[in-house]
């Protein structure tokens, strides 16, 4: 890969901070594994109005509001985008109508994912806005089984909890992979969808030992394809983007 500059790309971090820290290391060392210095650009997020916008449903304020950081992403040079958290979402249509630069999509990466694996049942953990909107009515083709009531209320909490304390306890993991195993079995379900960025100080690939999509580590995946394809995949370079 020498003599490859990659794309100066913008991500917004803060929605929150610890899942921002995983992004940024995760792409750092995806860039240097391809023996390329990252050229990243950093944008703070308050992540309290951004989730009272989107459990509110106030699209259009959510919308503008991010818009506005990629303004900033872009007057600093920023060439390519993407909002790495799952409940602001809820106004990815809006947000791509006003952003300033193309958007490497997180709901695209994944309902291709889902599309590839052909995956006809799913649950999804995360956010509450992301499990009640069934991923913002992102996957057509895909029955989307919504938890019970009691079942959401729990996971809800023990996300919110992740996403403030920035970590996960064993009790969080051992409740989390119960109810996955329950979901499945009840549900005859091909996967559960980990459609919330802090899932990942839960679930690894070592200790997830049930069917899953892992949304977060698959749009990385999708970010680096799209900012430094590695030369014997380059052919293959998939198009997650938003265009403006």
């Amino acid at each position: 890969m020498q003599g490859v500059v990659p794309r100066k790309f913008g991500l917004v971090a803060g929605l929150g901070v610890g899942a921002a820290i995983f992004y940024y290391r995760s792409l750092v060392n995806a860039h240097l594994a391809r023996g390329l210095s990252p050229n990243i650009l950093m944008v703070h997020a308050d992540v309290r109005r951004v989730m009272a916008h989107a459990a509110a449903r106030e699209v259009p304020e959510l919308a503008s509001y991010l818009a506005g950081l990629l303004h900033q992403l872009a007057g600093g040079g920023a060439e390519i985008s993407t909002i790495p958290a799952f409940s602001p979402q809820i106004c990815a249509q809006e947000l791509a109508d006003l952003s300033p630069l193309p958007l490497i999509s997180l709901l695209d990466v994944i309902a291709a994912e889902v599309e590839r694996r052909s995956l006809q049942r799913v649950a999804i953990f995360g956010a509450r806005v992301t499990v009640e909107t069934k991923l913002f009515g992102r996957l057509q083709n895909t029955d989307v089984i919504t938890p019970k009531p009691a079942e959401v209320d729990l996971l809800s909490s023990i996300y919110v909890r992740i996403v403030e304390e920035e970590q996960a306890s064993e009790a969080d993991y051992a409740t989390l992979r119960a109810l996955a195993h329950t979901l499945i079995d009840r549900e005859r379900l091909d996967a559960i969808l980990l459609a919330g960025t802090d899932l990942v100080f839960v679930f690894n690939p070592e200790n997830t030992d049930f069917p899953h999509l892992d949304g977060a580590r698959r749009h990385i995946d999708a970010i680096m394809q799209n900012l430094a394809p590695r030369l014997d995949n380059e052919a293959e370079q998939l198009d997650f983007r938003t265009k403006r």
